[in-house]
């Protein structure tokens, strides 16, 4: 192409970029939707499907738990061990084997003992027995990548932007095995322009060590999860030099019994200048408190009503319905 004539298409590549609609944030005014390994509720979790169904039904944030494959590629999976949501025990049985993962002795199939090229091999299932089993086998394990690939994609199409929460599972493990999950996940950030402070993204993590080096590593805010009883305001400060949130358990918030009162916690924390996501809201008896008879759309709005600013969920829609928001699923 003459270099006036690729000057020209340049020049007329960026006026369509500039003429496109921008896409709009994640709202600022309510709580945050956080689809808990997606859509897990209605599909087997950490799936595309799963992912893409959250969105439709009205979520903010999308979220892939990561660990490591053998040759250092992050899949989103719950756990390294794959063996209950996935056929890999049919595929790989002699791959089974016993590894000690943060002080546990657990026995299983392990990501990290497999290729990526091998996980593909793999489907999703369902891993809880009282959930629907009807799209076990159907769906692959995604890396990292193609979730961020996919929120994006999500997110024009309908116009909004979904961010993504990735959680760093059992980082000290995978650091000690020469399968850091850091390196590579901020890799995937940065080469999608996302390593900023206010990109659609917030990094997870149980364990405050890996945190505090992310702090000095990168610009993305950062949240700790934690289910720890003593979490005193001087602690809460202590995470506010780290941390941007944190993730607490919904029963930290509020006792399960009939005559729960509300803790403090949500007040320290923002009093520490720290935002304030619970998990894991499940609609399902098994996992409700007795007060709210049976519907799991009181149990989100007792949480907005607490201050909340973010809500983690298996069922995306009732999170949504909770928060008195029309449908959004097309």
């Amino acid at each position: 192409m003459p270099p006036r004539r690729a000057l020209c298409f340049a020049v007329l590549l960026a006026a369509t970029a500039c003429m496109r609609p921008a896409l709009q944030p994640v709202p600022t005014d309510r709580p945050i939707i956080i689809a808990h390994r997606g859509a897990s509720g209605h599909r087997p979790e950490h799936t595309v499907a799963a992912y893409t169904l959250a969105v439709e039904m009205g979520a903010d944030f999308i979220e892939p738990d990561l660990v490591s494959t053998k040759d250092g590629v992050l899949v989103a999976r719950h756990e390294n061990e794959i063996g209950g949501t996935t056929d890999v025990a049919s595929k790989f049985p002699e791959r089974r084997t016993r590894k000690v993962v943060d002080g546990d002795t657990m026995t299983g199939w392990f990501t990290e003992d497999f290729t990526l090229a091998e996980l593909r091999m793999l489907r999703a299932r369902e891993r809880l027995s009282f959930r629907s089993h009807a799209y076990d086998g159907q769906f692959p394990i995604p890396t990292f990548d193609e979730v961020l690939a996919l929120a994006d994609s999500l997110g024009r199409a309908r116009g909004r932007v979904v961010g993504v929460y990735p959680e760093t599972k059992h980082p000290s493990y995978h650091r000690a095995i020469g399968l850091p999950l850091e390196p590579a996940l901020l890799a995937s950030l940065r080469a999608r322009g996302l390593d900023r402070r206010d990109a659609p993204v917030y990094i997870q993590s149980f364990e405050d060590g890996n945190l505090r080096a992310l702090r000095g590593q990168t610009r993305v805010r950062l949240v700790y999860l934690v289910s720890e009883r003593a979490l005193t305001p001087a602690r809460l400060r202590d995470i506010a030099t780290f941390a941007d949130g944190v993730g607490v358990n919904q029963r930290l918030v509020v006792a399960p019994d009939s005559a729960a009162v509300p803790s403090r916690v949500i007040r320290d924390a923002h009093d520490a200048g720290l935002k304030v996501h619970v998990w894991t809201l499940r609609s399902e008896p098994v996992f409700l408190a007795a007060r709210y008879g049976g519907d799991p759309v009181a149990e989100v709005r007792e949480m907005v009503r607490l201050g909340v600013d973010g809500i983690f969920g298996d069922f995306p829609d009732v999170v949504a319905r909770g928060l008195d928001l029309a449908p959004t699923r097309r």
